[in-house]
């Protein structure tokens, strides 16, 4: 592996490393504006990772020993996205199910119901987006809130781009301190630099980075209580059982990875057993009732709704970046920012590349790198890849997601006019972080 790290730094300069760097920096290109050209952002990625790969075997198309090590770190790239896919697959299928039982349509009828004022909905629904995340994922979690928000706030744009912003930053900062609350910590604890508990030793800087932007722009939260809807909506048969199954198999994953050193992929799949058997039970006693005669629970169409475009991004992603690691980029990175600048000042550029770039592929870099760091360093680039991207709506997941959504109420550019007061929050963050765990 050393002699190919020599062969592959000369790469860099080389025709196939700069036709690659092109190649991937089109394509994501073309996938930050995916919201003006409505081309999915798994497509070019999935291109440009085919091309990469291509380009790399065809220059190594003589030599027998360069070609198989080139399809071992290809196989290597594979493996590390199937255990990602198989792990989100299972969280994905449980989000699915537990919104075809009406688990978050009956949070959002509770929440419209209850009359509470504009300034209580920010908090109310902020406080949920920061401790749903760490379970529910931090993109599902921003859009079931979301919903919440465009249900009360009807046509006051102001509130529901406020209230969004509000949820984007809680989602994310949510998700930083739990493997299950963002794709850059799940990949961090799969690839076993930290444990699963250990995540917890930033619980109180996530609180700071939601905190102290939600504490100003509560004053900017117009007085009155919008008018509620009087809809009531109750959970369908097995709801609650299958809220308990994905616990359940949230403590499988964590006890697999934990006590028997296996991937938490393997925990999920488990706990996809659990949901298959309980799906099995409900299609088997499937009544008349009104709130059971919709359809039969079929849990392979719960699959068939996973966020497959999604999916689909970070196998692009994860081999792209792959093959400008092998291609030798990852190296120059590496020596810039983690020799040159230091663990610090690195791990805090990497927060603020992921609000302008996304988080996954400059987490996926940093891991590909693994540059050598205490504890308390990963833990820092997990809060600041997890945060970061909230200063603008295009840095995280739930930012584009909820663009989408709320067209027209949520907009780039009504979230960029609260970034100061986001990247407030996100230094803070990192001086608490340095305060409590260095």
């Amino acid at each position: 592996m050393a002699a190919s790290a020599d062969i592959a730094v000369n790469l860099t300069s080389s025709s196939v490393g700069i036709i690659s760097v092109i190649v991937f920096v089109t394509a994501y290109a073309f996938v930050m504006a995916e919201e003006v050209t409505h081309l999915r952002k798994s497509k070019p990625v999935i291109l440009s990772a085919g091309i990469i790969w291509a380009l790399i075997a065809f220059h190594f198309m003589g030599d027998k020993e360069m070609a198989h090590m080139v399809e071992a770190s290809l196989r290597h790239g594979v493996l590390e996205y199937a255990e990602l896919f198989l792990f989100l697959l299972v969280a994905m299928t449980y989000i699915n199910s537990m919104d075809n039982r009406d688990v978050f349509n009956a949070l959002r009828s509770w929440l419209t119901r209850k009359g509470f004022t504009y300034k209580q909905l920010f908090v109310i629904t902020g406080v949920i987006a920061f401790f749903l995340s760490p379970i529910a994922d931090n993109l599902t979690t921003a859009l079931v809130l979301c919903a919440v928000l465009l249900a009360v706030g009807k046509d006051n744009n102001k509130f529901i781009s406020i209230g969004c912003i509000n949820i984007v930053v809680a989602a994310n900062a949510g998700g930083a301190f739990s493997p299950f609350g963002d794709i850059t910590t799940l990949m961090v604890w799969q690839k076993g630099l930290l444990n699963f508990f250990d995540f917890f030793a930033i619980f109180i800087p996530s609180v700071v980075n939601y905190v102290v932007p939600a504490f100003i722009m509560y004053f900017f939260v117009e007085n009155g209580t919008p008018k509620s809807s009087g809809e009531t909506v109750v959970m369908r048969r097995g709801a609650k059982r299958i809220i308990f199954l994905f616990i359940l198999t949230i403590v499988t994953a964590v006890c697999f990875h934990n006590f028997l050193t296996l991937p938490p992929m393997l925990g999920m799949m488990v706990g996809f057993g659990y949901l298959s058997i309980f799906a099995y039970y409900l299609k088997m006693t499937h009544g008349n009732s009104e709130t059971d005669s919709l359809e039969k629970f079929d849990v392979l169409r719960k699959v068939s709704k996973a966020e497959w475009d999604t999916l689909l991004f970070f196998f692009g992603v994860i081999l792209s970046v792959g093959g400008l690691g092998f291609i030798g980029y990852l190296s120059m990175i590496n020596n810039f920012m983690y020799v040159e600048l230091g663990a610090t000042w690195a791990n805090v550029l990497v927060g603020i590349l992921s609000a302008i770039v996304d988080n996954i592929p400059v987490m996926f870099a940093v891991l590909t790198m693994n540059p050598p760091m205490e504890e308390s360093q990963w833990l820092l680039v997990t809060l600041t890849a997890g945060v970061g991207g909230s200063m603008l709506s295009v840095g995280s997941a739930a930012g584009v997601a909820l663009m989408g959504q709320a067209r027209g109420k949520y907009t780039f550019f009504g979230h960029l006019k609260w970034t100061p007061v986001i990247a407030l929050g996100y230094a803070a963050s990192i001086y608490a972080h340095i305060l409590i765990n260095f």
